[in-house]
């Protein structure tokens, strides 16, 4: 899902490209790392233990299902306020399952692997916070699995990492 080094390597370009250090509490107050993604999702709390971090606390992460497609869902989206905008987001790039769902969490690569065989995930990726100052990554999918990764489904699954804590 989240590519570790990915994370660390944005969060090492915003300090040096010299974004101010957020106060969470300002943020947590506004309601930002709280609120659901705007338009058409559903809880989707079972893709959680699948593609997050085994130990990852439970408040860091939700994901989201939506019946629309990555496409359609970035149109949605591209008026939304709180969504960053810094070179390569929101960028739909078709990526391997293993790329698009990173080697965290504990689902079967293998089976993920031959679900999608030659076909690949349509992914984009981007930051969410208030005043410039991201409090979310945003991970889109498309198509997603089911839950016990015997299909895939139309429609794109939402992986949220809350960096507010």
């Amino acid at each position: 899902m989240v590519n570790g080094k990915l994370l660390v390597f944005a969060a090492a370009l915003a300090i040096l490209a010299g974004v101010p250090l957020y106060d969470a509490r300002s943020d947590a107050a506004q309601g930002i790392a709280a609120e659901e993604p705007p338009g058409e999702w559903r809880s989707a709390p079972e893709y959680l233990r699948l593609f997050t971090p085994v130990r990852a606390h439970p408040e860091s992460y939700r994901a989201f299902i939506s019946t629309r497609d990555v496409g359609d869902v970035l149109r949605q989206l591209e008026n939304e306020p709180l969504l960053l905008h810094p070179p390569g987001a929101w960028t739909p790039t078709a990526l391997l399952s293993s790329d698009a769902f990173g080697r965290s969490g504990s689902y079967d690569r293998a089976k993920l692997a031959r679900l999608y065989g030659a076909r690949r995930a349509l992914v984009a990726r981007g930051p969410r916070g208030g005043g410039g100052r991201p409090t979310q990554t945003w991970t889109l999918i498309s198509p997603y699995p089911d839950r016990n990764l015997e299909r895939l489904e139309i429609g794109t699954l939402l992986i949220v990492l809350n960096l507010v804590g």
